[in-house]
Parts: structure tokens; sequence; C-alpha cells
């Protein structure tokens, strides 16, 4: 069940990153909520009367990753984007970067704008915390789709490997562990790193335009975003610890959807899942590489709205 959201607040006097500039998509409305102590910043449209499909990007992009499949979905269901704790518009707070409790504040959000059940679509960090979202919020979903993510205690290997053929799709993971010297050597250099990664793993190197590398770098660069970034990493140890704790004690029954691409990290999400998981299917969306949303919409578009009306 969906409703009206319960506010709709005045952009220019909730938005807590005022220095990054604001993109805008037609049929969609930016709104700032209080989830439990942190404003998130979500991006709202489609059917207000359909059901509730919640998106979540991960690293280095923000809500703008699903720009191009909102609108495939919007004539049939209520969409809404949320940029995650310390991503794009929304705060980045001091502490709190483990998946459980990012969790909690984007459950929180979802709830504030006035939706009580809803299907979880998430990618890269994003699915982190979507996973997370289904061991304490199970009740409140109707579906998960996640795509590309190497899960922190679940689909991330224990070991990051050495081999120069897989090697670069995880060497990022130790760098950022390191505490202090990543700041150091990238504070003022976000553009290069963020658009290494945005070449480098899509299967085309220009999926990406300068402009949505500048965009992406300046998020990360703005008002605490490098810190915020790298604390999802520097917290994901204590994210596969709660995790493994959680799935002591249930699995996951909601009906699950990995999507992973033919030149992607994980070769198949599903099959990843599956071991905590009573109801996992898979689809590989070809010519793709890990930004999937970005390099295959449509596809993306097409096996969502099917996942969702098949449970329907």
């Amino acid at each position: 069940m969906t409703g009206p959201a319960t506010s709709t607040p005045h952009v220019s006097e909730s938005n807590p990153i005022r220095d990054l500039p604001l993109r805008h998509l037609a049929g969609f409305t930016h709104r700032w909520v209080d989830a439990d102590g942190v404003r998130l910043h979500a991006v709202e449209g489609g059917r207000p009367s359909g059901p509730a499909v919640v998106l979540l990007a991960g690293f280095p992009q923000t809500w703008w990753a699903w720009r191009k499949v909102m609108p495939g979905l919007a004539h049939r269901f209520h969409v809404i984007a949320i940029d995650l704790p310390g991503q794009g518009h929304s705060e980045r707070p001091e502490r709190g970067y483990d998946t459980h409790t990012v969790a909690a504040h984007v459950h929180a959000a979802v709830k504030a704008l006035g939706v009580s059940t809803y299907w979880l679509v998430a990618h890269d960090i994003g699915a982190w915390v979507a996973f997370s979202l289904a061991l304490k919020y199970q009740s409140r979903l109707r579906g998960l789709a996640l795509l590309d993510a190497g899960i922190p205690g679940i689909t991330l290997p224990d070991a990051i490997p050495t081999d120069p053929e897989q090697a670069w799709k995880t060497w990022h993971f130790a760098f950022h562990l390191v505490p202090d010297l990543p700041e150091t050597l990238l504070a003022g250099r976000e553009r290069e790193y963020v658009g290494w990664f945005l070449k480098a793993k899509a299967l085309s190197s220009d999926t990406f335009d300068d402009a949505e590398i500048e965009q992406y770098a300046a998020s990360v660069a703005a008002d605490g975003g490098l810190r915020a970034s790298l604390a999802y990493y520097r917290d994901a140890a204590e994210s596969a610890q709660k995790n493994h704790e959680a799935l002591e004690r249930q699995r996951l029954t909601v009906p699950i959807l990995g999507i992973s691409s033919s030149h992607g990290s994980i070769p198949d999400m599903a099959a990843s899942i599956r071991p905590w998981a009573d109801h996992a299917t898979r689809i590989v969306v070809p010519d793709a590489g890990h930004f999937i949303p970005d390099e295959q919409p449509d596809a993306v578009a097409a096996a969502l709205t099917d996942f969702i009306t098949e449970d329907d």
C-alpha cells in the first residue's frame, strides 16, 4: 500500500548539500525527509497508487544512476530513488555506515514518504544496504532485486584476488580500509578517481560523459562525501558480522531477483544469494559491465517490471 508523502519540504530550506548542483528529472520531485535523525534526499514520481519501488545506488554514484530506468517504471509504479547517507544530496553523518544502521535510515525515509510496503531495487553498495534492510524489515518488503554487488559476508569474497584479470575489480576494497591514506591521496583528485571507476567498470568506456563524471565526483568531494564513501568499506566487517548474526535467526523469504551482467563483477547474483534465500531467480543482462542501469536501462526496467507484475 502506498499513499501521498507526509510532507513536501521546500528545496531551498531543506537541501543539506546546497553547494552541489541539483539535477532534475521530468515527472519527478525532490524531497528531503528526516530519517531517524539523518536527512535523506528522495526523488519521487510515477503513479502514487501503484506498487512502490524504491531504488538505491552505489559507489561512486547517486540517485542519478537510475535516471534512465525511472521513466520506464513510472507509468505503472510509484517510484522513489533515495540517496544513501553520505551520498548525493543526503546528509553525511560522522559515523554509522554499517549497512544495518543505514538500512534503518532508508526504511525510515520510505515510511516518512507515506509508504508502508515496497519493492526494493539496489546496485553495488546500495545492494549491501538492501540486503541488510531485508533482514531487518522483511515484513515490509514485497520483493528484492539486487544488481551486481559484492555484499559483505554474503557475495563478497573473503580474499581479494591477485590475478590481474580479476584484481582490478576489487582492489579498492583493501585500499579504502587503510586509515587516512585514501583521503590524503584522493582529496582534490576525486574527478580522476571517480572517472576511473566509471570508465573501467563499464563495458564501454564512453558510457559516461565528462559532465556525468564531474557530477559524481562533485558529490564525492562535497561536504564530507569522500569520508562517507570510504566509511561504507571501513564498516564492512561490522556489516558482515551483523548480516550473519541476523541469518542465524532467519532466512530471507521474500522473492529475490539477482541481476548480473555479461561483464560485471558477480557472474550469478542469484546463486550467490540462494544459500540464505528461499526464492531467488536470476537474469543476466547482455552487453553490460558493472553499471547495468546506465548501460542497459531498458533491459533493467523490463526485468523489474516482469519481476513485480509477476507477483501482483
